[in-house]
């Protein structure tokens, strides 16, 4: 059996062998069967699939994204089961599946951390959720989650930096930004050593390259400026801000829920583990799970599946 996380912008897929992230922006009508169709070896293979791109601008609604997306997938394993935000699985597209896959890591990771706190913080998102109110979470749409507070639409990698910061301090003078998309999150992570190229793995908003000094020149252009007016330094600084308002929006969110829920722990999964558990002073699931912490919901529907609930 694998797992499938369908996302907006990656297809996740986890088996026995590994974790496979795969670039697959739906938005461009990405061919997910034929992706899919690499991991087939009988007609008989068995796929555990969450999913959360269903949100993509190219379908006109949530449902019809569910329905894209189950076609799809069940064109490469035709015995695909689906993951829903009630917490069973499904054969057919239902409302339910929308936005499902952070429960299912929820229901994997809730009986080894019954009083933690989960922070899955992935290229686009952060996903909070206090594993110890499992049941209360079923139902929840991402319309509720963000009401909330379990999601915050910031991630490590894909993501406007001019979404969360107004303006900046440059040489101590007051600089409001341009809301273009001129740097992405992953600009900022890549200047500041969080991530590596290799981490890079969304396009850049200038579809160039995914260098310390193309992230830079990017980062220039948030205050409409070239690299050589700026300098470095001030590139830099762009980056230091963006990450400390990052950095206190997901933390502080976090230490809310973990209060309100009398949490005693928090986990933190995604490609933003390492860097969050030690802000957080958290569980690193990388160290637990290894790569499979990447992939945290593909990993977690297809446990979730082997250990009986499939049928």
């Amino acid at each position: 059996m694998i797992g499938i996380d369908v996302g907006g912008a990656n297809l996740k897929v986890v088996s026995g062998d590994g974790v496979y992230i795969l670039h697959c922006p739906l938005w461009e009508k990405s061919p997910i069967t034929p992706l899919l169709n690499q991991y087939v070896t009988s007609p008989d293979d068995l796929a555990a699939v969450v999913m959360s791109g269903e949100l993509a601008d190219c379908f006109e609604s949530r449902m019809e994204g569910i329905s894209f997306i189950v076609n799809a997938v069940k064109n490469a394993f035709h015995s695909a089961r689906f993951y829903g935000t009630d917490g069973e699985f499904h054969d057919y597209a239902v409302p339910q599946l929308g936005a499902a896959n952070w429960l299912a890591s929820a229901d994997y990771l809730r009986a080894e951390y019954p009083d933690a706190v989960l922070l899955d913080i992935g290229s686009t998102t952060a996903d909070i959720i206090p594993l110890a109110h499992f049941e209360s979470l079923k139902g929840l749409t991402d319309l509720l989650r963000l009401q909330k507070g379990y999601l915050i639409y910031t991630g490590m990698l894909r993501g406007n930096v001019a979404a969360l910061l107004q303006s900046v301090t440059l040489d101590r003078v007051a600089t409001p930004v341009s809301s273009e998309y001129f740097a992405a999150s992953a600009d900022a992570h890549l200047v500041l050593g969080h991530i590596t190229p290799e981490q890079y793995s969304c396009d850049t908003p200038d579809k160039k390259e995914k260098t310390g000094m193309a992230a830079l020149r990017r980062l220039a252009r948030v205050v409409c400026a070239d690299l050589d007016e700026i300098g470095t330094d001030g590139a830099y600084q762009i980056a230091e801000q963006f990450w400390e308002k990052q950095r206190g929006l997901i933390c502080d969110q976090v230490q809310r829920v973990a209060a309100k829920s009398a949490a005693r722990q928090i986990v933190v999964g995604g490609i933003g583990a390492p860097l969050f558990s030690r802000e957080l002073d958290g569980t690193d699931l990388t160290k637990e799970l290894g790569s499979y912490a990447e992939a945290l919901p593909a990993f977690s529907v297809r446990e979730v599946a082997l250990r009986g609930n499939y049928s």
